[in-house]
């Protein structure tokens, strides 16, 4: 059965509810596929459903929704349903949850929950968005590091039912100060009578509970971690992350990333789902920004009118040396951004990699202007090829050097180097390249002429 024919099976359910009949149909089917196939149902057609499953499927199905989703199928359901909820949720996902929902809502949900849940919603939800603290669960196993492997075997088979993850498993003392962790392989293949002290890894890979998202994502990747520990400013165990929600969290820098790239601010939520007026918004601010940078384009070619005039072939060969400029302006913004953001390259680097690019660029213009200086000629003789050849030499080594080094400077004075790639760097290549073509055209023709 594929997708389509799930939606339609679903359809007739929330015409005609019977719990019997979606278990039967979800037996063979993973309840992700239940969670995509009700993408466009209403909430309140999502929410009967849902509540066709048991508890614990229906906390699984919602987890693989968008928060924003989440949001609006719980402001249909019933406040003991939502409690219920709650309580099978991880714990991470029921703080995010919990942020998205009402006042009304919150205090609805919070005395269905045991108190331990509501004290660990509250602390997980405390946490700025974008941050580990934000990004990580509760729900984690640790051990004593006097413990023999036979003793700590024992307690994650108590402890595994309500733990997100048992695969690593994290040593702390009775302040919960973090001393080492290891796996559970670790374990199973250990002597039983072996203590976790003998066993343990104590340079242990962590995160601060403030880090962004983005380098907690990044350290799990590079590290190949299946989860990293939060650590407090007293180095005291606070969460985990697990590699499942860093790549969450990864996905949704590189959707910024994406969506800056090509001057529009972070939407937020999808694309989909997204209001007028707030699609409005996101895009207005740097359309504006980059018309009146237009502008200086404008005014240069205002400048040089004169020089027009005497030589109308110039015209032909503008649109094109601008625009390669900012093509070439693009793919070394692209290729800087992309290895900022993978700490391939550091500030350190800057240096070296001007270097390199200007001695690429440099044949890359060459390269280019030996392709149009003949069209040059034909289009306006031998003073024309010579201004489009150096002209275009010039444009692309300016645009490749401006592309390489705005990510640069973006990043130093902490704004996200995502901004400087695309229509940003085409606006201020297109300028610089304006002035840089009728400049040239000025200086050969003055110059032609004088001698003349």
């Amino acid at each position: 059965m594929d997708q389509a024919e799930l939606r339609t099976h679903l359809v007739n359910l929330v015409a005609e509810p019977d719990k019997h009949q979606l278990r039967a149909l979800l037996a063979h089917r993973h309840i992700a596929d239940l969670s995509d196939a009700m993408m466009d149902f209403s909430p309140k057609e999502a929410a009967v459903l849902l509540d066709l499953l048991t508890l614990h499927d229906h906390a699984e199905a919602f987890s693989y929704m968008s928060e924003e989703r989440q949001a609006m199928i719980a402001a249909v359901m019933p406040r003991n349903d939502l409690a219920a909820l709650f309580s099978q949720m991880e714990s991470d996902e029921r703080a995010d949850l919990f942020n998205r929902l009402t006042e009304e809502q919150r205090h609805a949900v919070l005395p269905g929950l045991a108190q331990a849940e509501r004290e660990d919603v509250r602390r997980l939800a405390s946490y700025p968005e974008k941050t580990a603290g934000a990004l990580m669960t509760s729900d984690y196993a640790t051990l004593r590091a006097h413990w023999t492997v036979k003793k700590a075997l024992l307690r994650i088979r108590l402890e595994a039912p309500d733990k997100e993850t048992i695969y690593q498993v994290y040593v702390v003392d009775k302040d919960r100060t973090l001393r080492g962790t290891l796996s559970l392989k670790q374990l199973i293949l250990a002597r039983p009578d072996a203590t976790i002290a003998e066993l343990m890894l104590t340079d242990v890979v962590s995160v601060a509970v403030d880090e962004d998202q983005e380098k907690v994502a990044e350290i799990v990747r590079h590290y190949d971690l299946l989860a990293v520990p939060v650590l407090d400013a007293e180095q005291k165990l606070v969460g985990i992350i697990t590699y499942d929600d860093a790549m969450d969290a990864f996905v949704e820098e590189a959707t910024e990333d994406a969506q800056k790239s090509a001057s529009v601010a972070a939407l937020g939520s999808s694309f989909k789902n997204i209001g007028l007026g707030q699609l409005y918004l996101k895009r207005i601010g740097w359309l504006l920004m980059l018309v009146f940078g237009a502008l200086f384009s404008g005014a240069g070619i205002a400048f040089f009118e004169d020089i027009i005039a005497q030589q109308v072939a110039l015209v032909f060969f503008l649109p094109l040396l601008v625009g390669s400029g900012g093509n070439a302006g693009s793919q070394a913004a692209a290729l800087m951004i992309r290895a900022l953001a993978t700490g391939e390259v550091q500030m350190r680097d800057w240096l070296g990699l001007l270097g390199r690019e200007i001695i690429v660029a440099g044949a890359l213009g060459l390269t280019l202007a030996l392709a149009v200086s003949a069209l040059g000629w034909l289009r306006g003789g031998p003073e024309v090829a010579v201004i489009v050849a150096a002209a275009m030499v010039c444009v692309v080594l300016t645009g490749s050097l401006i592309g390489l080094c705005l990510p640069f400077v973006l990043s130093k004075i902490k704004l996200d180097p995502a901004t400087a790639s695309g229509p940003l760097v085409t606006t201020i290549v297109d300028a610089t390249g304006v002035i840089i073509y009728l400049g040239f055209a000025q200086l050969v023709l003055s110059g032609s002429h004088s001698l003349f």
